[in-house]
């Protein structure tokens, strides 16, 4: 009975969304006023982010049963939404309370579907992993549509979508299947690892590729950390008791990038907790963000146990999509085995493949790689040279520059922690900020 009221008080009261391109010089504003429920705010968030849309600053609110959110945002290039068809579009699908996530399964398998076949894989990572991946499914006639791989803390996920190279179709056939299965197993197991690695079959479909990556490396433990090397470059993650209002405090300072609110917030709802009320503030260097959050059942944290899994599990789910390596941009004619033959071409050139992205656009092929050599360092120059001599300098591309990789802040010039942002603050009147500045 509880749960009809709740669809029949969300059903009276839509979501309304209020999109303004005056209120601020520099991004578009998007304020959206709705029901709460748990996940929602990720919805939102990962919708935004999927129209390739950057959040430069937020505003969350959400006691007393209702939400409002604040989004700044801009397009990839800096600039204000100016499409008016974009806008109506995102106003139209949030106010229509359509659902953007239904993946929130916690198995991994290999899926069937119409037009292909999904795989997802987890288990320790190791130089020239995905070249035998790749190599094993060109033995089997499947061809690599898309493909998404993300490594950390030695551990991998990998969410590959495929189909059979002769006639073009998912691969239904479940001998055929168990066959896939059990080869691509035989590839992750490793001597001495006390992980299985994980790969099950299932009727499910996976909606949302990313957020897949980040529950598959979450149900792996990848949080647990093998060393405590790098610490200075590590996210900055504090979480402080808010007994006032009886909420847990978090505060997160790391380097700014895309997509970075989407995966902190990923990780939160994916571990029950719901945030009340939130500020991130992006600058030319770092994100600042701060969150006053609950467990779904209503409690704060309440033990150190769980105050150190929850600083660990963010600080995890920021570094996952972190740009580590040489980035590498292949844009080429696609044809059945290319992706073997690329992976092969850097595991013998002794690369490892940190992260990588493929895709498939017609008749071409665009795939990008972050690689290091087989210690974790940059990649020198001149085998970087002797790849693209061998594939083709037009086909293979360095991305930023060669000679000198990022390297993330050591210490930020500034700090906007928000630690009594919320105090005295009506958040029935909260509306509009009039400043972006």
């Amino acid at each position: 009975m509880d749960d009809e009221f709740a669809k029949l008080i969300r059903r009276m009261n839509p979501p309304r969304v209020v999109i303004d391109n005056d209120v601020c010089e520099h991004a578009t504003v998007i304020q959206v006023d709705s029901v709460n429920r748990h996940g929602i705010l990720l919805e939102v968030i990962q919708f935004l982010v999927d129209l390739n849309l950057v959040i430069t600053k937020a505003y969350i609110s959400s006691d007393g049963g209702y939400l409002m959110d604040v989004f700044y945002v801009t397009d990839i290039n800096g600039q204000k939404i100016g499409d008016q068809a974009t806008i109506s579009y995102i106003k139209t699908t949030v106010e229509t309370n359509a659902s953007f996530l239904n993946s929130m399964r916690s198995s991994v398998g290999v899926v069937p579907s119409k037009e292909y076949t999904s795989i997802e894989l987890t288990g320790t990572d190791r130089p020239g992993l995905l070249s035998e991946v790749s190599a094993v499914l060109t033995d089997l006639s499947c061809s690599v549509v898309s493909a998404e791989i993300w490594t950390h803390n030695a551990r991998a996920a990998a969410l590959l979508h495929v189909k059979d190279q002769s006639s073009g179709c998912a691969i239904e056939d479940q001998k055929r299947l168990l066959k896939i299965k059990k080869l691509l197993c035989n590839v992750l197991r490793t001597n001495g690892d006390l992980r299985t690695p994980s790969m099950s079959i299932s009727s499910a479909r996976v909606l949302h590729g990313e957020r897949r990556l980040h529950q598959m490396l979450f149900a792996d433990r990848d949080f647990e950390r093998l060393d405590c090397a790098n610490y200075n470059s590590r996210p900055h993650v504090t979480i402080l008791d808010c007994s006032d209002r009886d909420y847990t405090a978090v505060t997160i300072r790391s380097k700014d990038r895309p997509k970075l609110l989407f995966d902190t917030v990923c990780c939160l709802t994916d571990m029950q907790y719901v945030v009340y009320h939130g500020t991130v503030v992006t600058g030319r260097m770092e994100a600042y963000q701060e969150y006053y959050i609950k467990h779904v059942d209503g409690f704060p944290i309440s033990s150190e146990a769980e105050r150190q899994r929850v600083m660990a599990c963010l600080e995890a789910a920021i570094e996952r999509r972190a740009s580590e390596g040489l980035e590498l941009e292949l844009y080429t004619d696609d044809r059945f085995g290319l992706l073997s033959d690329i992976t092969r071409i850097l595991r013998e050139y002794g690369l490892c493949i940190r992260r990588a992205e493929i895709s498939t656009m017609g008749r071409k092929v665009k795939d990008t790689f972050f690689v290091t050599d087989a210690s974790g360092n940059p990649v020198d120059p001149k085998i970087v040279d002797s790849i693209q001599h061998q594939i083709g300098r037009t086909i293979l591309q360095v991305k930023g520059n060669l000679n000198t990789p990022p390297k993330l802040p050591q210490e930020p010039a500034r700090s906007f922690f928000f630690t009594n942002f919320f105090k005295g603050r009506s958040f029935q009147s909260f509306k509009l900020i009039k400043s972006c500045s």
